[in-house]
């Protein structure tokens, strides 16, 4: 799909969804580097009791985020 095709109103609504997701993911890739991170972000964990996966998601929740802050940032350029 080439940038032409989409209309100026669904384009800015992408950009704003994708910068929201990618704040979202920075916000909680914060949370996870501090250890402050709500149990429910947790729950898919099958070692208890243990930090060292926190990094590893802040790691992820980081790399999302710029991933996502980079697409919203290229969808608004023409």
């Amino acid at each position: 799909m080439s940038s032409q095709s989409v209309s100026g109103g669904s384009k800015r609504s992408l950009t704003i969804i994708l910068a929201i997701v990618a704040l979202i993911a920075l916000i909680v890739g914060i949370l996870w580097f501090a250890g402050a991170a709500p149990s429910f972000l947790n729950s898919g964990s099958h070692v208890r009791g243990t930090s060292g996966n926190h990094v590893y998601r802040g790691t992820a929740a980081v790399v999302v985020a710029l991933v996502l802050g980079g697409a919203a940032w290229f969808t608004r350029k023409k």
